[in-house]
């Protein structure tokens, strides 16, 4: 089906979408920050409510509380999900007073593209598709509330629940920030470790033949770690270290972070036992040390239906005059591996264009937001 009446109403919808755009980028909303996140997914439930369409919001206690918001809500035909994340890593007021500021071609500021942009292009696309009497399916839009940590402060609640909502969808469309020309169909996985190195405490002026020096023993395996720089396999970054009291005492413990990056769950598997094998190694004579997880997120692994997905998507994109997605490889996580592990096709990188995201460059493009909403709802009229 070609889609010229709904791509006509988003490109005379969506320049009215800039000022949504720049007001839930206005509430910051770091991930840390639950009543900010709150008040994003507030401005999102008062802009359904008005539209009349169906509310559902899950409670958390310590992230952002989840809210699905649901356009066709009586419709017994498998649905649609749309899903992007409203919390954001940048902290309160570093982008200053307004955080959000736009020229003719660009919008700036905290989320603007990773990835509230993509939330608004959701919105978007569901707004089109009413305004031109679309009533096929259920199309939901699920805002996910502590993407940024992995869905740590919810301990994973917010993710299931998603995946939950959506196991019947017949397409999942992540909205992560696009490059334009590509969709994500694989993801490297995430895991993330403290080790605890154990010494014994001394006079500095007699560490020649007393104490063990906690923060030694903890370098020598940080020095092991950082051989792992596979790209395209396992990585491994050393990034957070604390250790010692003061500069004459010999330092009794010393806690460091490391973050891997992996491909398959095989891979996974090694790095948890490596990982065990490295803290029983003692460097420093008189040092023990322990290991916790302390967050991850599971790979997402190329699978047949993302590729025939994808496909699909690009015979309905060209039927309709939108370019071709290449297919991609990332390294860097997003809830779309839970949405694959969990057999729920998806397509990933869907939203606006744009760069600079987890920096105060952040930046996307204002024309992207159609294109975006043209994109789904392309897809959602075809499928």
């Amino acid at each position: 089906m070609v889609c010229k009446e709904v791509f006509k109403k988003i490109d005379e919808t969506s320049e009215n979408y800039y000022k949504i755009w720049q007001d839930c980028c206005n509430i910051e909303s770091p991930s840390d920050f639950k009543s900010g996140v709150d008040a994003v997914g507030d401005y999102f439930v008062s802009l359904a409510k008005k539209r009349g369409w169906k509310v559902e919001i899950l409670k958390q206690e310590v992230s952002g509380d989840v809210v699905c918001i649901t356009m066709n809500a009586d419709s017994t035909a498998r649905p649609v999900s749309i899903s992007g994340h409203i919390d954001t890593v940048h902290p309160v007021g570093l982008f200053g007073n307004p955080a959000v500021r736009t020229d003719e071609e660009k919008i700036y500021g905290p989320g603007v593209a990773d990835c509230k942009g993509g939330v608004v292009a959701g919105f978007l696309t569901m707004d089109a598709l009413e305004q031109c009497g679309y009533t096929d399916r259920p199309v939901m839009l699920l805002l996910q509330t502590d993407e940024e940590v992995g869905s740590k402060f919810s301990n994973k609640a917010t993710i299931n629940y998603i995946c939950e909502k959506s196991k019947d969808a017949v397409v999942f469309f992540n909205t992560e920030n696009s490059g334009g020309t590509t969709s994500t169909i694989g993801r490297k996985g995430i895991v993330s470790y403290e080790f605890e190195v154990t010494g014994q405490e001394g006079h500095s002026a007699r560490c020649a033949t007393e104490g063990a020096n906690a923060i030694i023993d903890a370098a020598h395996k940080m020095i092991e770690l950082d051989k792992l720089k596979d790209d395209k396999g396992i990585t491994c970054n050393c990034a957070v270290v604390n250790g010692g009291s003061v500069l004459n005492t010999i330092p009794g413990k010393c806690v460091f972070k490391v973050n891997f990056r992996f491909r398959t769950n095989e891979q996974q598997k090694w790095i948890e036992n490596y990982v065990n094998a490295l803290s029983r190694t003692v460097y420093v004579k008189g040092t023990s040390c322990t290991v916790k997880e302390i967050g991850s997120r599971v790979t997402m692994e190329v699978t047949e239906q993302t590729i025939k997905l994808l496909e699909k998507a690009n015979e309905i994109y060209t039927e309709n005059g939108l370019t071709i997605l290449e297919p991609t490889y990332m390294n860097g996580g997003s809830d779309a591996a839970y949405v694959t592990a969990a057999g729920i096709p998806c397509i990933d990188t869907i939203g606006v264009i744009g760069g600079g995201s987890h920096s105060k460059d952040e930046f996307a493009y204002l024309n992207s937001l159609a294109l975006s909403a043209k994109r789904m709802a392309a897809i959602i009229y075809n499928i």
